[in-house]
């Protein structure tokens, strides 16, 4: 399930609270609502939703965290990748098929890169057959003098970054949240929403504030499902970048 449509569930279910919550305050003895019990059930609830709360912002903080973390691993691939064309374009004209050679792999490469993510990165990692023929050759250069010598050595220090950066975000688990944590998550939403409406008469405009109310709840759990996933949904890295590192030779 998507996390718009989760998110749309988890709405319709706090929706749903808040119509459990009316339905009991028709339904009980008036002895039961009365302000003891009002005071104890709130006190309850508050505890709930402080803990609720509390877990909210760790995901989302988590979530951020985990996103920031591949966004800038991708920036710096693509950083890398112009920095060894420009080592390349200095060494001179016996680099230029590995320039040209560059340019025709960045877009198979992001292709793979997100297609891989969009997997979850469930298989075995493979290597680039076209990165690693690109990395031989930049071995197989034959400098002439020290400042070649010095371009080739971080040329191939740059390559070799490329690849580690790659598999490092390779195996950079998206921060999905599991089923079970969010169930958890919308069960104390739903009791919490149910107060709300037990002890108040349901009136519209007591209903359009709670609906509000919930609404940002359910975009919470959206933010922390879709920063979960950044190569998926709405909120994505964009591999444009990437793509447009290189301009025509």
């Amino acid at each position: 399930m998507s996390s718009l449509a989760l998110s749309c569930l988890i709405f319709a279910l706090t929706l749903c609270g808040i119509g459990v919550g009316t339905l009991l305050r028709r339904a009980l003895p008036e002895h039961h609502l009365s302000k003891d019990s009002q005071d104890a059930i709130r006190l309850g609830v508050g505890l709930i939703a402080t803990i609720a709360a509390l877990v909210l912002g760790l995901l989302i903080a988590a979530a951020k965290s985990s996103f920031d973390t591949q966004n800038n691993q991708v920036k710096q691939i693509t950083a890398d990748i112009i920095l060894l064309d420009g080592l390349l374009a200095q060494y001179g004209p016996e680099a230029r098929p590995i320039r040209e050679q560059l340019r025709s792999i960045i877009g198979p490469f992001a292709d793979r890169l997100w297609r891989e993510k969009k997997a979850n990165a469930t298989g075995s990692f493979e290597f680039s057959a076209a990165g690693e023929k690109a990395y031989l050759e930049i071995q197989n250069l034959s400098p002439q003098n020290d400042l070649q010598r010095s371009l080739q050595a971080r040329a191939a220090q740059i390559s070799t970054d490329l690849a580690q950066t790659r598999l490092l975000l390779f195996v950079e688990s998206d921060n999905l949240v599991p089923a079970q944590f969010i169930a958890i998550l919308v069960f104390w939403l739903v009791i919490i929403f149910a107060s709300f409406s037990l002890f108040s008469e349901l009136n519209v405009t007591v209903f359009t504030v709670l609906s509000l109310f919930a609404l940002s709840a359910s975009c919470a759990l959206f933010l922390i499902l879709e920063l979960g996933q950044p190569f998926t949904g709405l909120t994505t890295i964009s591999s444009t970048p990437l793509r447009n590192a290189l301009g025509p030779l």
